[in-house]
């Protein structure tokens, strides 16, 4: 190998520096484009619909909260009826609100509490077998 003048090695290093710029130019464009894409509304909601979909705490914590609401009306519904007491309908409006935040928050275990009493009450016992 012969030994290379400094200019010739300075414009080496240049050569390569430039080389080396470019590439990262490249780099930089190519990410600045991906940002720009997930930045776009659309792909916004595009991830999070997709991020709701898939994801089963959410979905969880969505349908113990609608079923709290639900609770919490019908429980409203029932105390307060058609009455026009103003009193009632307070009273009505603390229990609904109570029974929606018992019901949301202890989801799991109601629905747990549900399934055993349907498998109570719908599994029929098998009849005894007498054993010769």
């Amino acid at each position: 190998m012969e030994n290379l003048s400094p200019s010739i090695r300075l414009k080496n290093s240049i050569q390569e520096l430039k080389n080396q710029q470019r590439m990262n130019e490249q780099l930089l464009k190519m990410q600045l484009y991906v940002v720009f894409e997930s930045l776009k509304p659309v792909n916004i909601l595009k991830k999070t619909l997709r991020e709701i979909a898939t994801s089963p705490d959410l979905v969880d914590n969505i349908l113990g909260t609608t079923v709290g609401l639900a609770s919490g009306f019908l429980s409203k519904k029932v105390f307060v009826g058609f009455s026009g007491n103003i009193l009632r309908k307070l009273v009505g409006s603390v229990l609904q609100f109570g029974v929606t935040n018992m019901v949301a928050k202890h989801s799991d275990s109601i629905r747990l509490l549900g399934q055993l009493l349907i498998q109570r009450f719908l599994n029929k016992k098998a009849p005894h077998t007498i054993k010769p």
